[in-house]
């Protein structure tokens, strides 16, 4: 196989597109003259700008799909993709009826996909790749990659752009970042907790991340972010913050792909499935504290961090900067 132009479906979400990084990397090792395409909505394409990887992005306006005329412009959407060239191999990583329908395009062209596709995606598969459901989730990727004899000569590599220092103002010297809320149910922080891993910490905080909560009164080290910054300028506050403290959510991919220096936050979720994938950070669950990719950490009960429980992690945290 030797595939001149590959088109990579893996429009969402921002975790998932920070999931996929390592694959498109072993893509690009294994064949470094193709042209390749990530097929990308245009909320997290930032993310892929300049990425030495690929070549091009092919920007996947979900939004102007809903609704009752949804449909007719994704199929005219749909139609235009077959004026432009065909790739010679697709690699589908999202596995859901959308990306089974934009491969579905280019009639007799390759689509290799995983076996735990979902909305009927297999039907569109010419090879399905067998992974466990069960494993992290850049692990799938790469397996995905390696079907096609695409492996990475080291360790996973996450290629993202510096990103943008924000506009607002930011504390003098060293700060701790905290992304307190999630959208998914039982993860986030609650007000009480973040106003107590600010007044336990003892340098600035720089609360990040995008909630309709309403935190009240924080003290006088905490900078409140909050629905104030860009995917890019999100990425440089990760990149710049002396440690960051994350739910589980997709900035806490986005700030495992770019430091070391991360305690994520985990209630229900399984860390070894869904969690931060680089070995040097670390997971909270149960009121332990436990290495990233920690087996143990899965066997951890669900527990929603209180108000003591922030305090504790805000001195953990104040350990590891000692």
């Amino acid at each position: 196989m030797n595939p001149r132009r590959i088109l990579v479906l893996k429009p969402s979400s921002l975790g998932d597109i920070v999931h996929t990084l390592p694959a498109v990397a072993a893509l690009r090792s294994k064949f470094p003259a193709a042209h390749i395409t990530w097929m990308v909505n245009p909320e997290w394409a930032p993310l892929l700008e300049n990425n030495p990887q690929i070549n091009e992005t092919l920007i996947f306006p979900r939004a102007d799909f809903r609704g009752p005329a949804g449909w007719l412009r994704f199929h005219r959407w749909r139609k235009n993709l077959k004026t432009q060239t065909p790739p010679d191999l697709i690699l589908d990583f999202q596995g859901l009826l959308r990306t089974a329908l934009v491969a579905r395009t280019f009639r007799g062209v390759p689509v290799y996909g995983l076996s735990d596709a979902r909305e009927g995606a297999r039907l569109a598969q010419t090879q399905t790749v067998t992974v466990d459901a069960k494993s992290h989730a850049v692990e799938r990727y790469l397996a995905l990659a390696a079907a096609v004899g695409a492996a990475l000569p080291g360790p996973p590599t996450f290629d993202l752009p510096a990103g943008d220092r924000p506009a607002e103002r930011l504390p003098e010297g060293p700060f701790v970042v905290l992304h307190p809320f999630s959208r998914g149910e039982g993860k986030s922080l609650s007000p009480e907790a973040v106003a107590a891993f600010c007044r336990t910490m003892d340098c600035p905080v720089v609360i990040v991340g995008r909630t309709d909560e309403a935190l009240g009164d924080l003290p006088a080290n905490a900078t409140d972010l909050l629905n104030k910054t860009s995917l890019t300028e999100l990425l440089w506050l990760l990149r710049h913050a002396a440690f960051v403290v994350s739910v589980d959510s997709g900035p806490m991919h986005l700030a495992a792909a770019a430091t070391d220096r991360l305690l994520a936050i985990h209630t229900w979720s399984d860390p070894c499935r869904v969690g931060p994938y680089r070995p040097a950070a670390h997971v909270w669950k149960a009121r332990n504290f436990f290495p990233a990719l920690d087996p143990a950490s899965s066997n951890a009960p669900s527990v929603e961090p209180t108000p003591n429980d922030a305090e504790t992690m805000a001195r953990w945290v104040r350990d590891k900067l000692a």
